[in-house]
């Protein structure tokens, strides 16, 4: 019909649509990515963001980057096709713990939030198909009551008699670079896609004016890093317990984990 216009795929049914793909083959890649990274998905993300929240670096708010929205996007979406977009450093602010230390908060400037929520978004589309039913922190429909009923449950019901806690200290900040990026590189090509995030751990943190490297660690404050958190444990535990440990253990075993929010989104 002459004048018709075709539909056009909103963000939901594109992640949709690669989570399907994802969740029929483990051996399922990934090469074009970063054609997702289009003025209308980043203005999905950009819309789901919390105006109250804390400013970065630059003090811009929600409500300022709002006001040329289309333009702001259009040249964002520009820089990343070039290759010319590079996150800023983060600002660490120090709140106190319950125990009189104090937590480091990172709070990324509102245009990094709105690339690393698209991020986010499309790894989990990929990743969360993937993940074990013994994983529960940062996860979609998930939390820690569930794990702890799970271990609950493999105590009295499973005939567990023991349970190791295991606490690691500073995993989100300790994590490899390096070896990160290797494990992403086993489901996904696209290049800049990988570039892009390898970005992002390495932006740094900006506190009281001193400028400091990340040599290690996933971004501090990043709407992106409990997924990424989330693939290393994925490897580095769920996989290597469930398919290496439990076969070779003489009784019943069984691994629940569990990732602390270590990092709030201020």
């Amino acid at each position: 019909m002459n004048g018709e216009t075709k539909p056009v795929a909103t963000l939901a049914t594109k992640l949709c649509k690669i989570a399907e793909r994802s969740s029929k083959s483990s051996k399922m890649a990934y090469s074009y990515l970063m054609p997702l990274f289009t003025v209308e998905n980043l203005a999905c993300c950009f819309n789901e963001l919390d105006g109250k929240k804390a400013v970065g670096i630059d003090g811009k708010t929600k409500e300022a980057y709002a006001e040329q929205l289309d333009a702001n996007l259009a040249q964002l979406v520009e820089r990343m096709k070039h290759m010319a977009y590079r996150p800023q450093p983060v600002k660490e602010v120090l709140i106190p713990k319950g125990d009189g230390k104090m937590r480091p908060l990172g709070i990324s400037v509102i245009e990094d939030k709105i690339v690393q929520s698209l991020f986010a978004k499309v790894l989990e589309a990929i990743y969360e198909q993937m993940f074990r039913e013994s994983s529960f922190g940062f996860r979609p429909n998930r939390s820690a009551h569930q794990a702890v009923k799970a271990v609950v449950n493999s105590t009295f019901q499973d005939g567990i008699s023991e349970v190791i806690d295991v606490d690691l200290e500073n995993f989100f900040g300790s994590i490899d670079h390096d070896k990160l990026m290797s494990l992403l590189e086993l489901k996904i090509k696209d290049k800049c896609f990988l570039r892009y995030i390898r970005r992002m751990c390495k932006a740094g943190i900006l506190a009281n004016g001193e400028y400091r490297k990340t040599e290690a660690g996933t971004p501090q404050g990043s709407l992106v890093s409990p997924v990424l958190a989330n693939i290393v444990g994925h490897y580095a535990f769920d996989v290597w317990f469930e398919d290496i440990v439990i076969p070779r253990c003489r009784g019943r075993a069984k691994l629940v984990r569990y990732c602390d929010d270590v990092y709030n989104h201020p």
